[in-house]
């Protein structure tokens, strides 16, 4: 029997071979076009760009819909506030599970609304209906946008000697959707007290705030949020896109203790995990330190995780005290062991 393909995205070969060769017309205009290690696309209109991101909207209903709707505007805004630009709108499809009831569809469209007023973000098109075949968490796709001056772009383009600051540390969003739907879990195993700081990570995984302090400050040379294959998948896919080398010490990234325990206990890998909510980023040596203290002004924890270097001196890590070549995780750890806690439910 053929094995079937590992859950998550698309392992960066096949993209390469198949989808970034065939990407229909030429344009011009389109500046920033599919790559790794970019969480966006730039249009180019005169003097002004369109970013835009599309992703899955993500309805985790074990989070309660309220948390759930707030979880899936902030995905995607993540991914074009990475580009130095606010979002400012949304386009979106909804493919609802026929079990979805108007009551709480009502419920998960306030708070959808309500999110994306605080944000700033309107509201311009979109499709709603329900499908057989349509189920939980992933319930429609949305795309949203922001506008903005040339000026403000910040295309990826890491340079040696850039420190790289991680904020947050790793696997936030894999700590918070695990405490989310396995809470009983991590209660029969470090207790409620525990379990509960588990389910607070929540309102981390968002990298909205984090990119718009580090904008702001200047001298940031790139910003990608770690969603899939977390922290290492991320920087490795920013160092192949730019063509530079780095030199990582990830043991100078505090992991927090709730972090730690959970993805020990789930059998996942910190570093390799998904991990929306913590931004990644090059900034040049001379702006780090005040990046650092605009986040941590906020109560946004950040550190100095490396550097980058010449391509030549090629990626490395140290980890535990470990150095090795830095290779990307392909697969992400959480999907397969989402998929395990959910069949022993």
């Amino acid at each position: 029997m053929e094995k079937l393909p590992a859950l998550g995205k698309i392992h960066a070969e096949f993209f390469d071979r198949v989808i970034y060769p065939r990407l229909g017309a030429r344009d011009a205009s389109v500046i920033v076009a599919p790559r790794h290690g970019v969480d966006f696309g730039v249009i180019e209109m005169g003097d002004r760009v369109m970013v835009m991101s599309t992703d899955p909207f993500f309805i985790a209903r074990e989070l309660g819909l309220r948390k759930a709707a707030w979880f899936a505007v902030h995905i995607i805004a993540s991914d074009v506030a990475v580009s130095g630009i606010p979002p400012r709108y949304l386009s979106i499809d909804l493919n609802l599970p026929p079990e979805m009831t108007e009551p709480e569809l009502e419920l998960m469209w306030k708070t959808v609304h309500s999110e994306c007023a605080r944000l700033g973000i309107a509201v311009v098109t979109g499709h709603t209906a329900r499908y057989a075949g349509c189920s939980y968490p992933m319930v429609g796709g949305a795309t949203v946008m922001g506008v903005g001056r040339r000026s403000e772009l910040i295309v990826p383009k890491p340079c040696t000697g850039d420190l790289v600051l991680v904020s947050k540390g790793p696997a936030i969003e894999a700590t918070g959707l695990m405490a989310a739907y396995f809470s009983t879990f991590l209660q029969k195993k470090y207790g409620a007290t525990f379990a509960r700081k588990a389910q607070g990570i929540f309102y981390q995984m968002s990298t909205v705030k984090d990119a718009r302090l580090a904008a702001a400050v200047g001298g940031v040379t790139a910003m990608h949020d770690a969603t899939e294959c977390g922290v290492i998948g991320g920087l490795y896919e920013m160092a192949a896109h730019s063509g530079v080398g780095l030199e990582l010490d990830l043991d100078q990234v505090p992991v927090p203790d709730v972090v730690a325990r959970s993805c020990q206990y789930f059998g996942m890998d910190p570093w390799k995990s998904i991990s929306e909510g913590t931004l990644l980023a090059t900034v040049r040596p001379d702006k780090a330190p005040a990046v650092i203290r605009a986040l941590k002004r906020e109560g946004i924890p950040a550190s100095v995780a490396g550097r980058i270097v010449p391509a030549r001196s090629g990626l490395h890590m140290r980890v535990n005290g470990r150095r090795t070549a830095m290779e990307h995780p392909r697969v992400d750890p959480f999907w397969g062991a989402f998929a395990k806690e959910m069949s022993n439910k």
